[in-house]
């Protein structure tokens, strides 16, 4: 498949943290032609593993979050509004008048409510999560019929394809990192290779790593590489604090994180002429890598990010081409270890 397929299946799964069954079921039919895959009911992760798995060899990890921010209902009115609380970390910015789903008993359409500009008194302040309410178009009756308070909902946009290689949507973060693996499983299928390479597909990152936590404990990896999403340089931003987009994947430097592999994959990058970029932080990641790290006795990890722009919203950018030269590098990465 093309990348743009790749990604295209992967974030049109619903898949808010905690609720993550579609977005694994997306997942675990991608990765079946090359992989054997497992999909765990206890923390909602999927653990895909190469073909002919040798347990006498040591094995690199590879992960990305399947989860997404989103929304929870927490009350109906009388008169089929609903109220919500953010799960993960939702930009309240973009959430008035936006068009959402809500995942009740079967999927309803909504708009978040938003006062016309000429009844509002005073524009200044957002309001906060809590204060906005859903329009449901229902009684209220029928809509407490139809949603449950804890249903989940999303923010919905369409992946869409802008100039060039560049594409926009919701759930880019981290449904293009599960694309950057999922290529990388895909060019290794026919490989011999001197290790094992595992891929965990985890879940509730954007609540706090919860799935990485519990799944790197299960895989007994020597190696781990997590892959997401960082910052994109736009206008008004800091530039040491971003990457740029389409100029490859930005290999973290961290405390947190081994610098003996973010140096191997950095060579890597060099000797075989793939484009890359430093993301250089002083602490915690932000990231699953701070999880699997101190997994199972301690992980060597590095984190391979993808640059994205307007993180946290139903429209975030992405370069195709940052995806592809991602998996590249992972893959040259994989065939080097020994």
């Amino acid at each position: 498949m093309e990348i743009f397929d790749i990604l295209d299946t992967l974030c049109k799964a619903p898949g808010v943290s905690g609720e993550e069954e579609k977005a694994a079921g997306a997942v675990m039919k991608l990765c079946e032609p090359f992989c054997e895959c497992v999909y765990s009911e206890k923390n909602g992760n999927v653990t895909a593993t190469r073909k002919g798995f040798d347990k006498s060899k040591r094995t690199i990890l590879l992960d990305a979050h399947i989860d997404e921010i989103g929304l929870i209902v927490t009350d109906i009115t009388d008169d089929g509004f609903l109220k919500v609380a953010a799960v993960g970390g939702i930009d309240r910015r973009m959430l008035l008048a936006s068009r959402v789903t809500i995942y009740g008993k079967e999927p309803l359409m909504g708009v978040i409510t938003s006062t016309p500009p000429h009844l509002e008194k005073d524009s200044k302040d957002l309001p906060e999560v809590g204060d906005v309410y859903i329009d449901t178009g229902l009684s209220g009756e029928r809509a407490k019929e139809l949603i449950t308070r804890g249903d989940k909902v999303l923010v919905e946009n369409e992946l869409t394809r802008l100039l060039g290689s560049r594409v926009t949507g919701k759930a880019i973060d981290d449904r293009s990192g599960a694309a950057a693996i999922i290529r990388t499983l895909e060019m290794l299928k026919d490989d011999e290779l001197n290790v094992n390479v595992a891929a965990l597909f985890s879940s509730k990152e954007e609540i706090g790593e919860m799935g990485a936590k519990t799944g790197a404990f299960g895989i007994d990896a020597e190696w781990a590489a997590a892959v997401d999403v960082s910052f994109a340089y736009v206008p008004g931003d800091d530039k040491e604090d971003c990457g740029e987009m389409n100029k490859g994947a930005m290999i973290g430097v961290s405390p947190s994180l081994s610098r003996e592999l973010t140096e191997k994959i950095v060579n890597t990058a060099k000797s075989k002429n793939i484009p890359y970029q430093l993301e250089v932080m002083g602490g915690r990641t932000g990231t699953d890598a701070d999880n699997i790290a101190v997994s199972h006795g301690g992980i060597k990890t590095v984190t391979v990010s993808i640059p994205e722009k307007y993180m946290h919203t139903p429209a975030e950018v992405i370069d195709l081409d940052d995806i592809e030269n991602t998996a590249l590098l992972l893959c040259e990465f994989i065939r080097g270890l020994e």
